[in-house]
């Protein structure tokens, strides 16, 4: 007689689970009752492994390292909105609205100054009438934009000028903060304005601290006056902000350490209600 080899019986079936397999049939007769339709477009999952889908784009602001001035007008920004701002540099965070300030500029790019090119051929062109014995007349546009901050503070204490635009980003900002008040002392309509870059093209420049106009043509003496008159009624309307200082604005970890107080407070109040 042959001997039993040891370990090959084969072990006992796992007990019938009767529930498992009562919802295993419902199951599978319900996919059975279901309707296969077709959907137009088939869902197609995406696989970002390496030769796979395009990664989505994420922000990665957190992670790059900027540029010391681009930190530098970031960490400025903000400062300026922690701190109690003074009223003399508060006012240049009201500049005129894209209609007036879009009216001022067409305006003064009618009286643009000429160029040194166009000087120079103006001036050519009077030297050679005058060597020819011809009589020679002021072709000097009568009307330009002033620029230059010594110049335009001159033509305001004399005040000559009709209307002064000044620029809201002059770094620093001690350069012209004291503009302002002195076109008010002096009775010349002004207007802050975005921004120095744009004040500088109307006058060939990279960059325009203020500019001036002195006169305009009889033609367009009407709409300067509309002019004035919108940017007086913009300056009525904000008047509270050349008497009261800027309103600093909390930061958000500010704000969530101010709400777990009060939260803490409101608790310990219930606490004490509740004995």
């Amino acid at each position: 007689m042959a001997k039993q080899k040891r370990g090959t019986k084969t072990p006992a079936p796992a007990p019938y689970d009767v529930a498992k397999a009562k919802a295993a049939n419902r199951k599978a007769a319900g996919k059975q009752n279901e309707k296969k339709t077709l959907p137009i477009i088939e869902a197609a999952p995406r696989t970002f492994n390496i030769g796979g889908d395009i990664q989505p784009k994420r922000d990665l602001t957190r992670f790059v390292r900027w540029p010391r001035y681009v930190k530098l007008q970031r960490q400025k920004r903000v400062l300026l909105q922690r701190l109690k701002v003074p009223v003399a540099i508060n006012q240049f965070n009201y500049a005129v609205d894209k209609t007036i300030a879009a009216r001022a500029f067409q305006l003064c790019d009618k009286y643009r100054p000429e160029t040194a090119k166009e000087r120079q051929t103006r001036l050519r062109a009077a030297a050679e009438k005058k060597a020819a014995g011809e009589k020679v007349e002021a072709t000097r546009p009568p009307f330009t934009t002033k620029f230059g901050l010594n110049h335009v503070t001159a033509l305001v204490e004399q005040r000559k000028a009709q209307l002064v635009l000044i620029a809201h980003d002059v770094d620093p900002i001690e350069v012209v903060v004291w503009l302002p008040t002195l076109c008010r002392k002096m009775g010349v309509p002004f207007a802050v304005v975005k921004n120095k870059a744009r004040l500088g093209q109307l006058v060939h420049q990279k960059s325009a601290t203020a500019v001036a106009l002195v006169g305009v043509e009889k033609g367009d003496k009407a709409e300067l006056g509309q002019l004035i008159t919108a940017i007086n009624t913009f300056h009525s309307g904000i008047g509270e902000a050349y008497t009261r200082p800027g309103v600093k604005k909390i930061g958000s970890k500010s704000i969530a350490k101010v709400a777990k107080k009060q939260r803490a407070i409101l608790a310990e109040e219930k606490a004490k209600q509740s004995l």
